[in-house]
């Protein structure tokens, strides 16, 4: 995994809020902590105060400042500071919360431009002649994982169900999902496994040892994940950035497409509102007033 910014390498003046910025992202996924890290860097870089000194009128013109970024991008900035503020205030830290009315920009829903088609699914199955980049695929759309749950797979996740099986997954919210695999993944999958791997062994591994959380680990890492997903894309002719994440909206889109109940979609992917689910069917309507017009 990519090293995490520390705080020491974070502007002079932030580091007296050092021990409150850690208590702020602790319990967060490291791609969390990555990127709440540099937006708060990027805050106290702009302010030059610690977070007690903070004005709702800094926190404007630091907004204002960052136009050059994407929408996206801006966005998530804004909630980053939002987040820190908010937590301040929740445990003591700071008596007002500035960013209270602070209120996200509107980011355009662009989720039907990263809906792939299932026969191109089916084309980066076909192209991918690696064993194991080709159950990666699989695995991120046919179980609908998060590229760090994949990653987080060890074999004592997959269990045997009879003549097909399952994996368990610890995923975002910290809560533990069942999903189960047809023969064909199922079978995929456990032809990785080696004879002396053992229970705790990540069922995908780098080739060297990284280190993680203070310790050497060979967990592949997500930006491994990111480069195979793109490739895959590449040799099948499909155009745009796609990423791991694009493979779980194929899955939620076409089962919900194929039958599948929305409450079933939200529990095969871990969704924690059934609203996340539902916006599957927004974007892929299978009706519209349009088609009711005489001229």
């Amino acid at each position: 995994m990519t090293n995490i910014m520390p705080v020491d390498q974070f502007p002079t003046i932030a580091q007296i809020d050092k021990k409150f910025i850690e208590m702020w992202l602790h319990g967060k996924s490291e791609k969390t902590q990555r990127a709440y890290r540099a937006d708060i860097h990027k805050f106290y870089t702009y302010v030059q105060k610690p977070l007690q000194g903070v004005t709702l009128e800094d926190f404007q013109n630091f907004i204002d400042s960052l136009g050059n970024l994407k929408p996206t991008s801006q966005a998530r900035t804004i909630a980053a500071v939002k987040s820190a503020l908010s937590f301040g205030v929740k445990i003591g830290y700071l008596q007002f919360n500035v960013g209270a009315v602070v209120k996200l920009p509107k980011i355009e829903d662009t989720l039907a431009e990263r809906i792939l088609s299932e026969q191109q699914i089916a084309k980066m199955f076909a192209l991918e002649t690696n064993p194991r980049n080709h159950a990666i695929l699989i695995l991120l759309y046919r179980a609908g994982l998060r590229e760090a749950e994949l990653c987080d797979l060890q074999w004592r996740h997959v269990q045997n169900r009879t003549e097909a099986g399952q994996v368990a997954i610890y995923g975002k919210g910290k809560k533990t999902r069942y999903v189960l695999l047809d023969q064909e993944t199922w079978r995929e999958v456990v032809a990785l496994k080696k004879p002396d791997d053992a229970a705790d062994t990540y069922v995908f591994q780098s080739r060297q040892a990284r280190s993680r959380s203070g310790a050497k680990s060979r967990r592949l890492d997500e930006s491994q994940i990111h480069r195979i997903v793109h490739a895959a894309a590449r040799r099948a002719d499909i155009t745009g950035n796609v990423s791991p994440h694009w493979m779980r909206h194929a899955h939620a889109t076409h089962s919900i497409e194929n039958g599948a109940a929305l409450t079933l979609v939200k529990e095969t992917l871990g969704h924690k509102s059934i609203q996340t689910t539902a916006k599957y069917v927004h974007v892929r309507p299978n009706t519209s007033s349009t088609q009711f017009l005489k001229i």
